[in-house]
């Protein structure tokens, strides 16, 4: 298979607009043993605009719950919610493979207001 045909299909600018990415704060993180795949259940504030929301994120091999709290997170704000096992999952926390394809969570450099949307 050539590179150019495992590339995703384009998109336009106003496709991209569609899709609603905020900054958060994790205010909680608690280990979800009921997940099929090692997660932690997340409680994360986006502010007054979008309020408090949860996600279930399989993040347990390069974060712990202790260094999650009061951390920084990008996440999908505008997806339906998700029901996972016992758990419904409202927004989807974003992050990329490790070198073992490991998620690693994206994370703001530096602290900016919490609901700052993506752009």
């Amino acid at each position: 298979m050539d590179q150019a045909s495992t590339r995703p299909a384009q998109i336009s600018f106003d496709d991209f607009l569609k899709v609603d990415i905020r900054v958060g704060r994790i205010v909680a993180a608690e280990p979800f043993p009921q997940a099929r795949k090692p997660a932690f259940k997340l409680t994360i504030d986006f502010g007054p605009e979008i309020g408090t929301k949860r996600s279930s994120a399989q993040i347990t091999i390069n974060h712990t719950p202790e260094d999650l709290v009061g951390s920084q997170v990008l996440a999908v704000v505008n997806f339906p919610p998700r029901q996972i096992g016992p758990f419904m999952s409202e927004v989807l926390t974003l992050g990329v493979p490790d070198p073992n394809g490991d998620v690693m969570l994206i994370r703001p450099d530096r602290d900016v207001p919490v609901g700052g949307r993506l752009y």
